[in-house]
């Protein structure tokens, strides 16, 4: 009876206890968190009330501690930015590897232009293409049918390596040669005037010129000739400078030659066509060495020349890197 009595005495307040008061009565108190529990559908949710572990008093100072879930926000936060990193990481390492490996799995003779020691190799300043006119393409774009290179001409001309004394002859007036400097440098009145012809036929537009002496006697000659386009500049060359085993016109000093057989196929530059000469012996007071590049719209001829023997690791390092300004 007693226990009948109490439950009805509870139901009654209940009963007769206001909105507001069983709202009270229903907010959880400090540390505890209310939990909704699922029952049979229809029925009504009852509030728990599940403890809370109690906060450490903060310390003047200090931050206040974050809870496990802003704590998980932020390591994930953490976590993908160090995923994206690593895969950039990757990607780059990846690259670089595979250059790496394109150099390195060379020979040291097929890769002239890569600093060595005791191979003869010349010590060129650090060497770049000269930035193109807004909106040019560049010689070998899909988009450029002419072949055209847009970069002044002269600044596409290799610089003398360190130490070397320029070749003031060469230098033209502001830096373009004459037609009748370059032609001078062919043995026979008759080679220069077969020369000029094709020249004239086909409308070369620019000549531009840079040589230097080294200390150990090797003069070397760089000249670079530009026609509308790539069609004309190969006309010249195949038709009427070179062929196969050797030139079509002989330089001053190089009255016959031959195919170099010494320069590696390896160390080619891609979209240049290279067609390299060394003088035949006996030799004379010098030996020649000697080759024509096609390059788009432009020949590039690079001589070199020393008493006794030119030799061959400074010529195919000027050649190599003189085809990669021009690529």
């Amino acid at each position: 009876m007693t226990e009948q009595t109490t439950q009805a005495e509870q139901t009654t307040q209940a009963e007769q206890t206001t909105p507001a008061e069983q709202t009270t009565q229903a907010e959880p108190q400090a540390g505890q968190e209310t939990v909704a529990r699922n029952t049979e559908p229809g029925a009504e949710q009852q509030a728990v009330m599940v403890p809370q572990p109690a906060e450490p008093p903060a310390i003047a100072g200090e931050a206040a501690p974050q809870t496990p879930q802003a704590k998980v926000r932020k390591d994930r936060r953490v976590l993908r930015a160090v995923l994206r990193w690593t895969a950039a990481t990757v990607v780059f390492a990846a690259a670089g590897s595979s250059v790496a490996y394109g150099i390195t799995s060379m020979e040291r003779t097929d890769v002239p232009g890569l600093e060595t020691r005791a191979d003869g190799r010349w010590d060129y300043p650090t060497i770049e293409r000269p930035p193109l006119p807004s909106g040019s393409p560049g010689p070998f774009v899909e988009s450029n049918k002419a072949g055209a290179h847009y970069a002044d001409l002269r600044e596409l001309l290799l610089p003398a390596p360190k130490g070397a004394e320029p070749d003031t002859s060469l230098r033209g007036d502001d830096g373009w040669l004459d037609r009748k400097t370059f032609l001078a440098q062919f043995a026979e009145k008759s080679d220069r005037d077969s020369v000029g012809r094709p020249l004239t036929a086909n409308a070369v537009r620019h000549i531009a010129a840079r040589g230097w002496t080294t200390a150990d006697g090797t003069h070397t000659r760089i000249y670079l000739l530009q026609f509308n386009t790539a069609a004309a500049a190969e006309d010249v060359l195949s038709g009427n400078l070179v062929s196969y085993d050797s030139v079509r016109y002989a330089l001053s000093g190089a009255a016959v030659t031959e195919r170099d057989e010494e320069f590696p196929e390896r160390a080619q530059v891609d979209d240049i066509t290279r067609h390299a000469y060394t003088e035949s012996k006996p030799y004379g007071a010098e030996q020649v060495r000697e080759a024509y590049l096609s390059a788009g719209d432009t020949i590039a001829l690079v001589v070199q020349s020393r008493k006794g023997l030119a030799k061959a690791i400074p010529f195919q390092q000027t050649v190599v890197l003189q085809s990669q300004l021009l690529g």
